[in-house]
């Protein structure tokens, strides 16, 4: 199935007509499915739409019924939504407690004393692979210091990512599997 300028526009206009990827998959035929309406929905930046499942499952029988209701064959376009005032509360976001604490590593240095900012395009089996930041910051970049021979990661991060397992002896006891529960 190709998306054809004709296609993308009519799932444009069914997606801002309020119409649902279903009624707009079968508007557009030829097999193509409710998944392939969202995926190229989302992939042309359209504005994305709270769930219909969650808005009607909380609303009385006859809001439901008036909400499954097929919407009009002709599409007329949604008016624009009114600008949200910026606020000052912003939520920052929380990370999850981790099982068991981890130490960072010291960051790695140059001969001025800097941390080194290796990019993706910079690595190679000899240096340390370890991402630092997140992909979508503009500080993001890679350890960058000497790897371990064999390891992606240098000393510091080779700690960090590696545990040794403990002795058979010393693990603990698995407690037997319930009655009924598959084996494995």
């Amino acid at each position: 199935m190709a998306w054809t300028d004709e296609r993308i526009a009519k799932l444009k206009q069914g997606w801002e007509g309020g119409m649902t990827a279903t009624q707009i998959a079968e508007l557009l035929g030829e097999g193509v499915t409710r998944n392939a309406v969202i995926g190229k929905a989302h992939r042309l930046g359209l504005e994305s739409r709270p769930s219909p499942v969650k808005a009607t499952d909380a609303a009385p029988a006859p809001a439901r019924a008036a909400a499954a209701a097929p919407p009009p064959q002709a599409v007329a376009p949604a008016p624009a939504p009114a600008p949200v005032a910026a606020t000052a509360t912003a939520f920052a976001p929380v990370e999850a407690p981790s099982a068991r604490p981890v130490t960072k590593p010291a960051p790695a240095t140059s001969k001025g004393g800097k941390q080194t900012r290796t990019s993706l395009l910079e690595l190679n089996e000899k240096v340390c692979k370890w991402p630092l930041g997140h992909p979508d910051d503009a500080d993001f970049h890679f350890c960058g210091r000497p790897s371990n021979a064999g390891f992606p990661y240098c000393n510091d991060h080779c700690l960090v990512a590696y545990q040794a397992q403990m002795p058979r002896k010393d693990r603990p006891r698995q407690l037997p599997p319930l009655p009924g529960a598959p084996r494995r």
